[in-house]
């Protein structure tokens, strides 16, 4: 989780930490208070624990250790916002999350302020060349790190939920253009060989990205872009969520539970005829409900949906070590990883297009640790090991991954039936 090299300068730090805190409170400032507090699912928080949360780890982590006159700024706020840090105490139960009317939206701002003017307080009178300061800037930096991710769950958390209001409201009023044609998918293939896995350098990495191993791959092929909604709108109208022969044996069992039969965010428009089939389809965005866009990459599809379509198509899913090693040849063009609130596929110009920014991309890895893989100690350590289980790792990074926070080794992970992040497909042979 922290890299033991990792080390910065203090101005620079405490200025990439304004830019953090602030991005989170200006994702909120489109929202009412009410819709800041609710939470539709389980999976989901709501965006004002979002806020408290982020806020809870910089108390908890860093002031309760570095500041010598540490006062907790609510005690209460100790259990309400710990997310799933036993090593903490206590903790809110996940689903009741929606439940905490109080405190208020305005509390928990003034929550955020307190805490960020202790914690520049904090990096001003540190030498962070110190030995003793190295612990305190690689914590700062997890912090960072740990509140993106959470800036990322807030747009995907917050799509959840205004999807389930019958007016679909607009997070964003402003309009969606439509997406170019993609070109034909290409196959590029990857020779056999030993590759080395895993990050490398001295920049921030999460604890599960180590240690660099080697890693033997067979020869393969990985398509040259992601699935478009057209193509897996063909699997839909081909009957593929009714085929079982297509499905993995829970996921046939999933879907005819939950009555799947599409995209979570896919509609079928209804005609001004009654007795006339379904005229589209559309699809429900950060825009508000639009027609489904066919060039779009397809997104918010579980692993199920995935591996079924890309059984359908005669492919597979990339393992993570074939999806890094060809990553490793494609150029990350910052310019083009501004947060979106909608997946947009992007030109390269390179060979594997829509590797980063656009959808997080299921592999057929279950989520274990690397050879060699030693947590952190202490609550810390809870970040990544202990989810080790019953999960798939996603690689790339989506549409709503904020800039900088994306990079070839950073393994994603969500259990097989996932729907609510902007993940999608891209097919392997």
């Amino acid at each position: 989780m922290l890299n033991p090299h990792f080390i910065t300068v203090s101005d620079c730090l405490r200025t990439q930490y304004a830019l953090v805190r602030t991005r989170s409170v200006a994702l909120s400032e489109p929202l009412s208070e009410e819709d800041c507090c609710v939470q539709s699912m389980p999976d989901a928080s709501p965006i004002k624990w979002h806020l408290a949360h982020t806020t809870w780890f910089f108390e908890t982590f860093i002031l309760e250790k570095f500041e010598s006159d540490f006062h907790a700024h609510d005690p209460a706020f100790r259990v309400l916002y710990n997310s799933y840090y036993n090593g903490v105490g206590d903790k809110h139960p996940r689903a009741q999350r929606g439940m905490l009317t109080r405190p208020s939206l305005a509390e928990v701002l003034a929550y955020r302020s307190n805490v960020d003017d202790r914690i520049q307080t904090l990096l001003s009178k540190h030498d962070l060349f110190s030995p003793h300061s190295t612990e305190l800037a690689m914590l700062v930096e997890l912090g960072m790190q740990h509140e993106q991710q959470h800036q990322e769950l807030m747009m995907t958390d917050l799509k959840h939920l205004l999807s389930l209001n019958p007016l679909k409201p607009a997070y964003s009023a402003e309009p969606l253009q439509p997406a170019l044609t993609p070109p034909a998918i290409t196959w590029l293939e990857f020779d056999a060989g030993v590759v080395e896995i895993g990050h490398a350098s001295d920049s921030f990495c999460f604890d599960n990205e180590l240690p660099r191993h080697r890693q033997f791959l067979e020869k393969f092929s990985l398509a040259s872009r992601l699935v478009t909604n057209g193509e897996y709108l063909e699997f839909v109208k081909a009957g593929g969520y009714k085929d079982p022969s297509l499905w993995l044996s829970e996921g046939w069992d999933w879907i005819s539970t939950q009555h799947i039969s599409h995209p979570t965010f896919w509609h079928p428009a209804q005609s001004a005829a009654p007795a006339e089939k379904p005229a589209g389809w559309l699809e429900f965005t950060l825009h508000g409900i639009l027609p489904l866009d066919l060039h779009r990459p397809v997104t918010h599809i579980s692993f199920f949906e995935a591996e079924a379509y890309a059984r359908w198509v005669g492919a597979r899913l990339p393992t993570e070590s074939e999806w890094e090693h060809a990553a490793g040849t494609v150029e990350m063009i910052p310019g083009n990883l501004e947060p979106q609130l909608h997946p947009a596929p992007y030109d390269h110009h390179t060979a594997l297009v829509d590797m980063f920014g656009v959808a997080w991309q299921w592999t057929s890895s279950s989520y274990a640790p690397y050879p060699g893989y030693v947590s952190a100690e202490g609550a810390i350590g809870e970040y990544n090991g202990k989810f080790m289980v019953n999960q798939y790792v996603l690689r790339g990074s989506s549409c709503a991954t904020p800039t900088g926070h994306a990079r070839v080794t950073y393994r994603n992970f969500f259990p097989s039936t996932a729907r609510w992040q902007f993940t999608g497909i891209r097919l392997a042979k």
